[in-house]
């Protein structure tokens, strides 16, 4: 599926800020309150007694939920998340931080006892809360809130900044216009190399998961990735592509994009938090975001493969078992580390390399 355009909720809102802090206060305190709350699902209200958590005064975690609930004929949502990613505002480092969680990651689900993908958390009843307390289990990390968009709010952020320069590669352009990723037929004519895509034609290349080309080619990004690793590549991009076009525009066009997505967006953040994170990221100066992806490549490997498609019968599909890196056993701890070592003590020099 996509990767929703998360981050850019918190980073498009920061910028509006960048030109004058207390002057544009009052104006965002009112267009933050299009902001869509359910404090039933606040992760404060969390029990996490018995969970061992991390976390630092000066580091921020919001989970950044993408669900793909969308109007569309023929389409029922399933209602879980499609993705799932942490953004990290390291006042310590000085650093803007993106950790995707792949939502085939194999987990033991809070409340269940039971080995499901990460998104199964979210199912029966569990939403948002469970999703935390899953997460807070498996890899031991703290989150300050969360923040919720949908396929709309995707193209509107898109859309409302004139679109993203992306770097299309020939398998990704045969593919969008042999597909149906690509809504509108009209917009069905991506062309190779770099080129400026809406907000449907944006989704779709966010969307493009396992496939072939027309010609039997895998579907390959820019640097080579295909699959999962390749759809979450192609998110980020797309994530820091919008907040680049954000940037080259005039304030008042930043606080009309925010009037437009903020009905789309759910949170339990209230307003004084977001302002306050707002100005903590104008101060902090940076615009760069890190990112890692758990599992991370070196650990973890298949499950559910056609040579033991039951392996894990709670699981359905296939899976990505997180392991030490040394048996191929059910082991998300050299995960966590990962997860919680690029959080907390990357200081964002260079490329991210997990020291055991």
């Amino acid at each position: 599926m996509w990767k929703k355009i998360l981050l850019g909720f918190l980073l498009i809102l920061s910028a509006v800020l960048g030109f004058g802090v207390a002057k544009v206060e009052s104006t965002m305190k009112n267009t933050l309150n299009h902001v869509k709350r359910d404090k039933d699902a606040a992760l404060s209200k969390v029990d996490l007694s018995g969970i061992h958590v991390e976390s630092d005064d000066d580091i921020v975690n919001i989970l950044l939920i993408g669900d793909d609930y969308r109007k569309e004929k023929l389409y029922s949502a399933a209602g879980l998340p499609d993705v799932m990613m942490i953004a990290t505002m390291d006042k310590k480092h000085n650093t803007l931080k993106l950790s995707s969680l792949m939502r085939d990651t194999l987990v033991n689900v809070a409340g269940e006892d039971k080995l499901k993908k990460l998104n199964a958390s979210c199912a029966n009843g569990g939403g948002v809360k469970n999703l935390y307390k899953t997460i807070a289990q498996n890899f031991n990390i703290k989150l300050d809130g969360y923040v919720k968009v949908g396929f709309d709010a995707f193209e509107k952020v898109v859309n409302a900044v004139g679109g993203v320069k992306i770097e299309v590669t020939d398998t990704e352009a045969r593919y969008l216009n042999m597909t149906n990723y690509i809504r509108k037929k009209k917009n069905r004519k991506i062309k190779v190399g770099k080129q400026r895509l809406n907000g449907d034609q944006a989704l779709a290349y966010c969307r493009i998961r396992k496939g072939y080309d027309k010609i039997g080619e895998p579907v390959r990004t820019a640097n080579g990735l295909v699959d999962d690793y390749g759809r979450t590549w192609r998110q980020r991009t797309v994530i820091s592509s919008a907040f680049d076009e954000m940037k080259k525009l005039p304030l008042p066009e930043w606080i009309g994009v925010a009037n437009k997505v903020l009905s789309s967006v759910e949170t339990d953040l209230d307003n004084d938090a977001i302002l306050s994170y707002i100005k903590d990221v104008v101060w902090m100066g940076t615009t760069d975001i890190h990112q890692l992806q758990i599992p991370n490549n070196e650990y973890f490997r298949d499950g559910n493969t056609k040579e033991n498609p039951n392996e894990f019968p709670d699981c359905q599909g296939q899976c990505l078992v997180p392991t030490n890196g040394v048996s191929g056993m059910f082991d998300p701890s050299e995960n966590a580390k990962i997860l919680r070592q690029f959080v907390f003590k990357f200081d964002g020099n260079g490329e991210f390399s997990y020291q055991k």
